[in-house]
């Protein structure tokens, strides 16, 4: 029996599927699994838009279809693989010419023992699950049982199959070893569109609605995408354990869910022994550990909060939604290359992806959603004397990295006030604090005696969404509120050298970085920092997801969800608040 057969039953009279759907979600860890998978038994009709061409094209391109988030086999070039069904037929493989063969072993107790027998006569071999595509991405030859899943991924791939017994992928002349081209693109397009939508159904993940074949596999390919990004990834440092449940999906590489290591020597010898990456929060890890990793021969990929993050504020420990990994450096850094930087400089934004950045800019929009809530239906309420021009200026936290790195020469937000009103000397200047340092959190507290000597009035309550709707621009240092206002269509003033900065879209009083010299839209700008560079999970599900599914259950949850820990945290910062000294300011 096919090591992927499963016990055949009958439901409400109709017969439930021999085989696991070759479309199917990945075990995400912390996912209910149950409630998110992409293929169900047919119980209603299901949607069908595509043809057996389509989808052999799709798979192929997304490399999806089977346990491909399994680790990669490490297969010679030009290997003959065999499949052996059971004990007996591996035992049997001893008799063979080991040269060019490579043995891919059932998950079953006796195999470990089976495969070191082989790996000493000069076998190479390896255990299921693993990625089929690793396998022919190499291989001359399939030799498999005629039911396996491997046999269809090879010949979607291109690659020769042998049957070891017939099976229902047997039988075609697919199988011969020199088919007419013609008559294989029909024979596999038959064979797909008849495995893929036989006895099956598709649905959205994220919905529950019944959806086609071709949404999943462009689904599955994203889910391969993150995984493939993730298995370089050894550790984890400086995340805290309040987001790890949040993270951990995110950084999963397939197989294994990332370690995490409290210091910077275990971080080290964990992604030494692992020969991965270290995936590492820079606020939260000692300034030595870039250096000894360095010197160690291990890679550093810096982590953060997306930009649509939560309803909640972080330093709350409300956990992250969103995250971005970094290979080059971070987003808010400009003495220095990020990922980010290189996306908008170098991606080809083609007419489909502005189109999706559109709307998903509008989206936000219309659900006043910013970095730390959801604003819709709210209205601010600015009494200015008609005819002023309404400029907010947002403050920061002042120790933030975003400020040490990206700040210039503006010394903290008293010293921002005072620009804001030498640049805007007509304009009613509104200044909001930031939500951090008026939660007692953070450093930057001014008051309000002292900010109201540049600016007109002090906000607070009101969410940033409804500010940025009731002004006609804003002033600001690297905060995220500059993007938020560009995707209103406000002017934006910059101080400092935020990522949205240098490309044409805003007024930058502060340097900017000689890389960036290209022009670019604001869809192209959003296409590049909410779609291509974070990752987002969905609150619902567990599942990773696409930014326009985390913007819908935003936009539906007004008020942050609260724990004994988050409560905990505001009373900290209360007290906080209450009993610290305003520092000294500039």
């Amino acid at each position: 029996m096919s090591a992927f057969r499963t016990v055949g039953r009958s439901v409400r009279g109709r017969p439930r599927p021999l085989y696991p759907p070759l479309l199917r979600t990945p075990p995400f860890p912390f996912a209910d699994l149950s409630a998110s998978a992409v293929s169900t038994q047919r119980y209603t009709p299901s949607v069908r838009t595509s043809n057996g061409a389509d989808l052999v094209s799709a798979i192929r391109a997304a490399r999806v279809g089977g346990t491909f988030w399994a680790c990669r086999a490490d297969v010679p070039n030009g290997a003959v693989i065999v499949c052996p069904i059971d004990r007996a037929a591996a035992i049997a493989l001893g008799d063979r010419a080991p040269r060019g063969l490579f043995v891919l072993l059932p998950q079953a107790p006796w195999a470990a023992m089976i495969g070191r027998t082989l790996a000493s006569r000069g076998m190479a071999n390896a255990t299921r699950p693993v990625d089929p595509w690793s396998l022919v991405d190499r291989a001359a030859r399939i030799e498999t049982d005629g039911d396996d899943e491997l046999a269809l991924i090879a010949l979607i791939a291109g690659v020769p199959v042998r049957p070891t017994r017939p099976g229902r992928y047997t039988g075609h002349r697919l199988c011969e070893d020199e088919p007419a081209a013609s008559d294989r693109a029909a024979a596999l397009s038959a064979l797909v569109e008849t495995t893929v939508h036989t006895g099956l159904s598709y649905r959205d993940p994220f919905s529950g609605d019944t959806t086609d074949a071709l949404r999943v596999v462009a689904l599955l390919a994203e889910w391969r995408g993150l995984i493939d990004a993730n298995r370089a990834i050894a550790v984890g440092a400086g995340i805290a354990l309040w987001k790890r449940r949040a993270v951990t999906p995110l950084l999963w590489n397939g197989s294994n869910s990332v370690a995490f290591a409290r210091t910077p020597g275990r971080a080290i010898r964990r992604a030494l022994a692992a020969g991965g990456a270290i995936a590492a929060w820079p606020s939260r890890v000692s300034p030595s550990l870039a250096p000894r990793a360095a010197a160690a021969g291990v890679s550093v990929r810096q982590v953060e909060d997306g930009f649509v993050r939560s309803v909640g504020l972080g330093s709350n420990l409300h956990p992250p939604l969103s995250i971005v990994v970094d290979s080059l450096g971070i987003y808010y850094d400009p003495t220095r290359p990020s990922d980010l930087e290189a996306l908008l400089a170098e991606t080809d934004f083609t007419p489909a992806l502005c189109a999706r950045a559109r709307a998903l800019g509008d989206a936000i929009v219309r659900a006043g959603i910013s970095k730390y809530s959801s604003g819709a239906g709210h209205r601010a309420r600015i009494d200015s004397p008609s005819g002023r021009r309404r400029v907010l200026v947002a403050g920061q936290v002042e120790d933030d990295l975003s400020v040490r790195l990206g700040g210039g020469e503006v010394l903290g937000n008293l010293d921002l006030l005072r620009r804001a009103r030498a640049a805007e000397p007509d304009a009613w200047l509104i200044f909001k604090p930031h939500p951090d340092v008026d939660a007692g959190h953070r450093a930057g507290r001014i008051e309000d005696a002292e900010a109201l000597r540049h600016v007109d009035a002090v906000v607070r309550g009101t969410p940033m969404p409804a500010l940025l709707d009731a002004v006609d621009g804003v002033h600001v240092l690297t905060s995220l509120t500059g993007y938020e206002a560009l995707l209103r269509g406000r002017d934006v003033t910059v101080h400092g050298c935020p990522f949205y900065a240098g490309w044409g879209l805003t007024r930058d009083l502060g340097p900017v970085s000689p890389r960036r010299r290209r022009r670019l839209s604001i869809d192209a700008l959003t296409a590049a920092a909410l779609i291509l560079y974070p990752r987002y999970l969905d609150p619902l599900t567990g599942l990773p997801c696409p930014p326009e599914v985390l913007v819908e259950r935003l936009a539906m949850q007004a008020a942050p969800r609260e724990t004994p820990l988050i409560r905990l945290r505001r009373m900290q910062g209360w007290l906080r608040r209450a009993w610290s000294p305003i520092g000294k300011r500039t």
